[in-house]
């Protein structure tokens, strides 16, 4: 469906080349919900931009429907665009145009038929859940459903694409699930293609079928949202998901204990007593909990499949038992050593 081939994005500041994208190679496959993660200035955005020429490549090839589109101009680009709806982070809605007008403008700008609008929007509104908000204004609508206007409005013409440029990032948690439960319910009812990038790792754990990481203009690391959230394999993803435990565990437990791990416990294991077993059995190995998730106990659900995660300190002096414990964690989790300076590192 979306096939990005030696992408690269060159911009030049002051006499200088700064690349943005680096020669990323990539493929979306149709009807998928695709992410890219990455830290700011990942080069997330610049790369998606290219799906609707908002920014041409410096180099290689945009592949849309088995077309490369970098070379289309006038009423082939605008055809193009057609096919792709596009959401962004600050909503872009038009502040003194009504909930129904703010969608029926791309209905509008695309010549739709007059009879055929109201119909249309009243059928979106109804989708995103704000029927009952047609007649107000941008300002009196919360963050959560000033991007659901947004997404009704990047639906309006029936694309087959549809780009979400940090749609959540501007919104509060609760507005966040709103959101992401209006995508939820679109994807069930629309065989479209959906592309999302972002920095929060609790959307991408949300929605993704699969994911890319992004870093420093490179395509790093590519897999099933639930592989690169419990086995990561680049530091970028290390990194992002190193961050979860910021700001939970105070820095100065971080930085003071020496043998500090991730384990991340994969689908069944979730659920079994390993830590407890372990106590019992190593008697002169302390194991200590510093931190964990929460939600649903001690594990939650990327693709329907249970992923739980600990961060667990050793402490003793045997150094033989301490790698006989490390060993049978192996044996039913991924186990990462985790530093203050330089988060997780694998085992």
């Amino acid at each position: 469906m979306i096939e990005f081939k030696n992408v690269t994005v060159q911009f030049t500041r002051e006499d200088k080349i700064f690349t943005a994208v680096d020669a990323a190679n990539l493929e979306i496959k149709k009807g998928e919900f695709f992410g890219i993660v990455g830290s700011s200035g990942a080069g997330k955005s610049t790369l998606v931009r290219t799906v609707n020429l908002l920014q041409r490549p410096s180099s290689g090839s945009v592949i849309v429907d088995g077309k490369d589109i970098t070379k289309l101009e006038g009423a082939e680009l605008c055809a193009l665009r057609l096919k792709i709806g596009m959401i962004f982070q600050h909503f872009n809605l038009v502040k003194n145009a009504s909930v129904f007008d703010n969608v029926a403008f791309a209905l509008k700008a695309s010549n739709t038929p007059k009879s055929e609008i109201a119909p249309r929007v009243d059928k979106l509104l109804e989708l995103v859940g704000l029927s009952d908000k047609a007649k107000l204004y941008p300002n009196s609508l919360s963050g959560g459903q000033k991007q659901r206007v947004a997404i009704a409005r990047a639906l309006a013409n029936n694309p087959e694409i549809l780009l979400c440029d940090e749609a959540t990032s501007a919104l509060d948690p609760d507005n966040t699930k709103e959101v992401i439960q209006t995508l939820k319910n679109i994807k069930q009812k629309y065989p479209i293609t959906v592309l999302f990038i972002t920095h929060q790792m609790e959307v991408a754990k949300s929605l993704f079928d699969r994911v890319a990481v992004m870093s420093n203009g490179k395509v790093v690391e590519v897999g099933s949202s639930y592989d690169v959230f419990a086995h990561p394999q680049s530091d970028a993803a290390k990194n992002l998901i190193n961050k979860s435990f910021e700001g939970v565990v105070p820095p100065e437990v971080l930085e003071h204990e020496k043998n500090l791990y991730l384990i991340t416990f994969k689908e069944e294991n979730a659920y079994e007593p390993v830590i407890s077993d372990i106590s019992r059995r190593f008697t002169n190995t302390d194991l200590s909990i510093i931190a964990g998730n929460i939600d649903l106990g001690n594990a939650y659900y990327i693709q329907k499949k249970p992923l739980g995660r600990l961060l667990i300190s050793l402490r003793g002096n045997d150094a033989n038992e301490i790698d006989s414990v490390l060993s049978v964690l192996k044996e039913k989790a991924y186990v990462h050593k985790y530093t203050f300076a330089k988060g997780v590192e694998n085992v």
